[in-house]
């Protein structure tokens, strides 16, 4: 069987990349197609795969700018040539789910989210005081969704990464999909304390003295935060909490708000980046617990918290509702630095009944190996094109 995969843009490693990979194990040797591939920044983790571009890889090698490119996705992505392919998977979160495939071509959609400019996130998006500006991205969200809609029924069969996304496509694309979730990388329910692990803490500037032994992992005084520091991951409402609480919050990360959140940030508040994930889960396991005040479709870095067995606050909309409940952290009903301020009061009283083995059991729902064998089931079941019988 010829296998062939298809990912929006590989210019910036994210979780979507990151299922892309684990994705891309059951067919090693199927190549990639993408709109646009950032070799300087990207090649560190797919060198070795066969990666294939769109006619928009000249115009990105001058720019450096995928989001300028979006009216002309959706024409780009249905130019690739997949007809010598028995089944196409496709990761999408833009228009990857849009390519133009032969009748005896199956395809899966490994869906992230339905495009958030074009439909959940648009009025977000679309909020400039230019009236020029707000007309010309109207017109074309409008074309964007007649296409977005059209183009979802090309696929054969949809898998989202939560229930809150399985709800999104049945809304937009009136499609039923198979709830399959991210994996979440064996490093962090498998961490251990060893040197590096020490070093990052000494980093940190926790004082050893008041960490606390609990299911034999020392808790730090410290929260934690990771996330890319743009604008719709709320950052700054985290910071402004612990500018307020005084508390000790380590934000890793970094992005396009790093220098306005250091600026704002008092001397309680440390940032960090370009750690590896051996450090990133030694951070993790010595949290008191992990902050997350976005709506996600998913939230990867909370599946990463709880694998890690540590408890997490979070905005209580999107993926999270999925991910928290009463035994492994807190949801918050509002969106704001009281009503996070609160929740960590209720945390400062109660973190040390969370159990760090019952949290890790919970998250292994989120496990590679849970990812890689329900993949294999739902691939197994798919009655292909090529083998109906009209």
């Amino acid at each position: 069987m010829k296998v062939a995969f298809v990912h929006d843009c590989l210019t910036t490693f994210g979780g979507a990349e990151r299922v892309l990979l684990k994705l891309h194990e059951l067919y090693p040797e199927a190549p990639i197609y993408t709109l646009m591939y950032d070799k300087k920044k990207m090649d560190k983790y797919f060198s070795g795969i066969e990666i294939r571009t769109s006619y928009l890889q000249t115009v990105y090698n001058i720019i450096h700018n995928y989001k300028i490119l979006l009216p002309f996705m959706p024409r780009a992505i249905e130019e690739f040539d997949l007809s010598g392919f028995d089944l196409v998977i496709s990761s999408s979160y833009i228009c990857a789910k849009g390519v133009n495939l032969n009748a005896d071509t199956t395809h899966i959609c490994y869906c992230h989210t339905p495009m958030r400019y074009a439909w959940d996130l648009y009025f977000q998006y679309n909020n400039s005081k230019n009236i020029f500006k707000r007309y010309i991205i109207s017109k074309l969200m409008h074309e964007l969704r007649i296409w977005d809609r059209i183009s979802a029924d090309r696929v054969d069969y949809f898998i989202a990464n939560s229930k809150n996304v399985a709800n999104r496509i049945k809304k937009h694309y009136k499609a039923d999909a198979k709830v399959i979730y991210p994996p979440i990388k064996n490093v962090f329910y498998n961490c251990k304390d060893n040197e590096s692990g020490k070093d990052v803490l000494e980093d940190a500037e926790i004082d050893a003295e008041n960490k606390i032994t609990i299911n034999e992992t020392k808790i730090g005084d410290y929260y934690l935060a990771v996330s890319r520091l743009v604008e719709y991951k709320k950052m700054d409402i985290i910071i402004d909490a612990f500018n307020e609480n005084k508390k000790k919050l380590i934000v890793v990360g970094s992005g396009p708000e790093e220098k306005k959140l250091r600026k704002k940030a008092k001397s309680n508040i440390k940032f960090i980046k370009g750690i590896n994930d051996e450090e990133l889960a030694n951070y993790y396991k010595h949290c008191k617990a992990f902050v997350f005040m976005a709506e996600e479709d998913f939230g990867m870095v909370m599946a990463e918290a709880e694998a890690s067995g540590r408890p997490v606050i979070a905005y209580g909309k999107g993926g999270a509702k999925e991910m928290v409940n009463s035994k492994t952290g807190i949801l918050i009903d509002n969106q704001d630095k009281d009503s996070l301020n609160e929740a960590i009061e209720v945390m400062e009283e109660k973190y040390l009944e969370y159990d760090a083995n019952r949290i890790k059991e919970f998250a292994k729902r989120f496990s590679e190996e849970t990812f890689l064998n329900d993949m294999k089931k739902f691939i197994s079941e798919v009655k292909f094109w090529n083998e109906k019988i009209f």
